[in-house]
């Protein structure tokens, strides 16, 4: 169960407008069944407006109708009748202009590291330009003596969990899986 926006001011509400019991406003508000017994009481939330949970789209009239008549039923949260926002598209990341100047050495990092990255996968997680991409890999970027390989994630370009999102995804369409040495060994050929 979700909690309701305002928990404090819905339990007003709730105490000041039904006979619901203590209890049940409680579990619906997910405070303490003392805390809303302080409410009735006029120890806490003094002075505070109630929230209406009716008229917030949290509660029904018919749910609090059926629950003032079974004192062991619990409320239920009514389903929102108001359409959720839509989840924006994905698009060209933003990168801040103070840390532009650090994305070739991220791109020189990814290469060197993880060469089964394709650059639309590196555009799409640093935020630069394939055609910037391609120039540090064949080392023809204006800035090529300058680069020094950096870790995306440690530079603030992205987060770890999309390194290694966009890490596996590349090693599963390359058909690679990466297995590091097992512990208190040595690599072979040392």
């Amino acid at each position: 169960m979700t909690k309701p926006l305002m928990p404090k001011a819905t339990a007003v509400w709730l105490v000041e407008n039904t006979t619901l019991t203590f209890d049940q406003i409680a579990e619906f508000c997910q405070m303490h069944k003392l805390e809303v017994q302080a409410i009735a009481d006029g120890e806490v939330a003094i002075g505070m407006q109630g929230l209406d949970p009716i008229a917030g789209g949290e509660l029904t009239q018919d749910e609090i109708d059926r629950c003032s008549a079974d004192t062991d039923a619990h409320l239920k949260a009514a389903t929102p009748t108001i359409p959720l926002p839509r989840a924006r598209p994905k698009g060209a990341r933003y990168t801040p202009v103070s840390k532009r100047q650090d994305r070739p050495d991220a791109i020189a990092w990814l290469v060197k590291n993880y060469p089964e990255l394709s650059d639309a996968q590196i555009s799409k997680l640093i935020g630069t330009t394939k055609p910037t991409i391609t120039a540090v890999r064949e080392r023809t970027h204006w800035n090529t003596a300058n680069i020094k390989p950096q870790n995306p994630v440690g530079l603030g370009l992205c987060s770890e969990a999309e390194l290694e999102k966009v890490v596996n995804v590349a090693r599963a369409r390359a058909g690679t899986v990466h297995a590091a040495p097992p512990s208190g060994d040595s690599p072979a050929g040392s």
